[in-house]
């Protein structure tokens, strides 16, 4: 089993395991990390085929799942709260489910509970991988997509931008294995705390998530922030901050932001 490469912010108590999502690496969660409190450490992977990860031996959600566990067991990690984004958000999932008794709370940012049917053109047996590669491979199909999907997004943020330095063989095989994904039903025991965020201008495939995540767990926490599309971690970063690491909100004006159950224990 290949190694999976991990960064280590802070050193605090309280430990936090971050996910980044489809096109991400460990970076991703770098705005998150520059107001990570002296009370917190937060560890921030690269998962297997993105970074210094090497690509898995087989391409299948059990076979990264079973990497992301080691490399917590690996780190005697325990009482950590899972933070996934996007894509990563369903492998914190399956992480979640595996590590029931480490996991104290579990954070899914703009996650998906499904595929939509714009991704899987994409996973199309024949046209759909040449169809992925001319849009997310190459220049001006990125420009383009981005520029289609500015409703989605802050004016200063690109959805695509990632993509440049991505192994895109890797991107279309996780897009792959979120096809495999049957239902968000098998999660429905998972206990711990749970906070759902997504942004007020992300994809309604993500709206329809977040409210079919509610409904499934009775104890999740759903808070939709303000002003942010699908990339809230760069849109919305002080609002979304504050919720993971449970600080005061400071920021957040209006009372539809603003999560009942905030600094639970």
């Amino acid at each position: 089993m290949n190694v999976m490469y991990v960064e280590k912010y802070g050193s605090g108590s309280s430990i936090f395991f971050g996910l980044h999502g489809w096109g991400g690496n460990h970076t991703t969660f770098a705005p998150l990390i520059k107001r990570l409190p002296d009370t917190a450490t937060f560890y921030s992977a690269d998962l297997p085929g993105y970074g210094k990860t090497p690509a898995p031996s087989v391409w299948s959600l059990q076979a990264i799942t079973e990497q992301i566990v080691a490399a917590i067991e690996a780190r005697n990690l325990r009482r950590i709260v899972l933070v996934g984004n996007c894509s990563g958000a369903i492998m914190g999932l399956f992480v979640a489910q595996a590590l029931k008794d480490r996991v104290e709370r579990l954070v899914l940012i703009d996650p998906f509970a499904f595929m939509p049917l714009y991704f899987k053109i994409f996973v199309k047996p024949g046209f759909g991988k040449i169809a992925y590669f001319t849009t997310f491979a190459n220049p001006i199909g990125r420009w383009l997509a981005n520029l289609s999907l500015k409703n989605r997004r802050a004016e200063s943020t690109d959805l695509t931008d990632s993509f440049r330095q991505v192994d895109h063989e890797t991107t279309w095989q996780y897009l792959k294995l979120m096809g495999d994904l049957q239902g968000i039903e098998p999660f429905s025991d998972l206990t711990m705390a749970i906070d759902i965020l997504y942004g007020e201008r992300t994809f309604k495939a993500v709206k329809q998530s977040a409210a079919m995540y509610k409904r499934q767990w009775a104890q999740a926490n759903c808070v939709k922030l303000g002003g942010a599309g699908h990339l809230p971690i760069e849109e919305a970063t002080e609002q979304l901050s504050s919720i993971v690491f449970q600080k005061p909100i400071v920021s957040i004006h209006n009372s539809e932001y603003a999560t009942s159950n905030f600094g639970r224990p």
